[in-house]
């Protein structure tokens, strides 16, 4: 069962494994299967023999041709971060397609053994998903019962774009004990204006998108100094790629995050 809610049965295991996205690349290395992957989608850079994959594309656009001269017996791609115009030309070849768009920290090791079967590879995958469990199980009896903080995570500033309770990261601020504001909103990656920012009046801004060596993605908040995060210094900026992707490393980047908003708890008051 894939995170579409749709069922796969392969006559064998994989062999030929297209990645199209990188989460699904570090999820496919993971789970042992990186011998079978023939290919994957630019981005794909961990582990590290992941840089040698034949490119087909990225994200949002596919080579066809490319995917279709490679041979694959399995596909693996973001059920909503590619766009749907292209899975409908995937869907058109005939070829399997496992959906991974874990929206839970539990279903990325879910991912992993239901990836683990497709490759043959269970033994790995279920070691891998048990470290994992174990890693989350950690972090949620560290920080349980800890004081809300309430944060505000920006995907993007042009337009001002953050996540609600329903996204992975989602799932990963409920872990470290942070309080999202937008967390009921009905969009995944919602729209939010600058005065609802302001009148939540986080206790932090989290960020992991841009390459902070190049821009500072959180410059322009220092600007309003009567934000608590402001006034403290708890603009937090992240490792993007361990939060950005939907694949095992986001419990490195949990706890990161976890022991952040630890720090913003003991500067201020209860």
């Amino acid at each position: 069962m894939d995170d579409a809610g749709q069922q796969l049965t392969l006559a064998q295991p994989a062999r030929r494994v297209i990645s199209l996205a990188p989460h699904a690349t570090e999820l496919l290395y993971a789970a042992g299967g990186g011998k079978q992957v023939v290919g994957a989608v630019e981005y794909s850079d961990f582990p590290a023999e992941a840089r040698q994959l034949p490119r087909v594309g990225d994200n949002r656009s596919f080579d066809l041709e490319r995917i279709t001269a490679l041979k694959p017996d399995l596909l693996v791609v973001w059920q909503h971060g590619n766009a749907e115009h292209q899975l409908q030309k995937l869907r058109q070849l005939g070829l399997p397609i496992f959906y991974s768009e874990p929206r839970q920290l539990e279903q990325v090791a879910t991912s992993l053994e239901r990836l683990g079967t497709l490759l043959g590879t269970e033994r790995q995958a279920h070691q891998a998903a048990q470290q994992y469990r174990q890693q989350v199980q950690t972090l949620r009896q560290r920080y349980r019962g800890a004081r809300p903080v309430r944060l505000f995570y920006q995907v993007w500033d042009k337009p001002l774009m953050t996540l609600n309770g329903s996204h992975l990261v989602g799932d990963v601020i409920r872990l470290c004990g942070g309080d999202n504001p937008f967390a009921r909103l009905p969009a995944l990656a919602p729209t939010v204006s600058l005065e609802a920012v302001l009148a939540s009046a986080p206790e932090a801004i989290v960020s992991a998108s841009g390459d902070s060596r190049q821009r500072d993605p959180l410059q322009a908040w220092r600007h309003f100094q009567s934000l608590p995060a402001v006034q403290r210094g708890n603009l937090i900026l992240l490792d993007a790629d361990k939060m950005s992707r939907l694949g095992p490393r986001i419990i490195d980047g949990a706890e990161e995050l976890c022991q952040k908003l630890q720090k913003v708890r003991q500067q201020t008051p209860q």
